[in-house]
C-alpha cells in the first residue's frame, strides 16, 4: 500500500505539467543546417537540368526536367521535379529534429496519391554542408516489395548543393541516377505540381 502511494505520488507532478509543458524546440546540427539553408536560399526560383548519368538506361524521363524550389518554410522545403508536361513529382526536405528527411511526394492528375507514394530516407549522419545522403527507410522498402520492386531496398537518395550546381542523384547495386540542374540561370516557374495549389 506504502509503495503504492508513492508512486502514485511520484507520478502527480508529472501528470500535473503534462498539459503545461510547452513543445520541444526542433533541434538540427550545423551540417544539415548549412545544406538546408543554401537550398532555402534559393526558394521561388526554378531552374532547368539534364540527366547526367543513366545506368542502365531506362524509360521515363524524356523531355525538360525543371526543378523548382517553391514553399519553403523553417522546417520543410518543397520543390516539385517536372519531367515534361509530367508534374507529379514533389520532393519534400524536411527537418525531424533528429536529421534530415527526404521523401518524393508522387500525385495523379486529379490530385490524388500515387500508389507509389511518399518513398524516400533520412540522414544517417552529419553530412556535409554541400551533400546529404538518403538511404531507403523502412516504410520505403516495405512499398518497394509490395510493388515487386525488392532491388530498390538498397535504394540511397543524395542531393548535392553549390553555387552552381544542384544534383539530384539515386544509387543501388547495378544502378545509378543523377540530374544536374544549373543555378546560375533561372528560368520561369512551372505549373503548380499536381494535387498542389498555389
Amino acid at each position: 500500500m506504502f509503495r503504492h502511494a508513492f508512486l502514485l505520488a511520484a507520478l502527480l507532478p508529472l501528470s500535473a505539467n503534462a498539459g503545461t509543458a510547452s513543445p520541444a524546440a526542433l533541434v538540427s546540427i550545423p551540417t544539415h543546417d548549412a545544406f538546408f539553408d543554401a537550398l532555402r536560399r534559393h526558394c521561388g526560383k526554378a531552374f532547368e537540368g539534364k540527366v547526367s548519368v543513366d545506368t542502365p538506361a531506362s524509360p521515363g524521363f524524356e523531355g525538360r526536367l525543371v526543378m523548382h524550389v517553391r514553399r519553403c518554410t523553417d522546417s520543410q522545403l518543397q520543390i516539385p521535379f517536372h519531367v515534361g508536361e509530367d508534374h507529379s513529382r514533389t520532393w519534400l526536405i524536411s527537418k525531424t529534429g533528429s536529421g534530415l528527411q527526404l521523401k518524393h511526394d508522387h500525385r495523379h492528375t486529379d490530385g490524388s496519391s500515387d500508389k507509389s507514394t511518399m518513398y524516400g530516407g533520412h540522414t544517417l549522419d552529419a553530412g556535409w554542408s554541400t551533400v546529404q545522403s538518403f538511404p531507403a527507410d523502412q516504410y520505403s522498402k516495405e512499398l518497394f516489395t509490395a510493388a515487386g520492386n525488392p532491388q530498390s531496398n538498397g535504394n540511397t537518395w543524395q542531393m548535392y548543393i553549390y553555387p552552381e550546381k544542384f544534383t539530384y542523384r539515386l544509387t543501388r547495386e547495378g544502378r545509378e541516377f543523377r540530374v544536374d540542374f544549373d543555378l546560375t540561370k533561372p528560368v520561369p516557374a512551372p505549373p503548380a505540381p499536381w494535387g498542389y495549389t498555389d
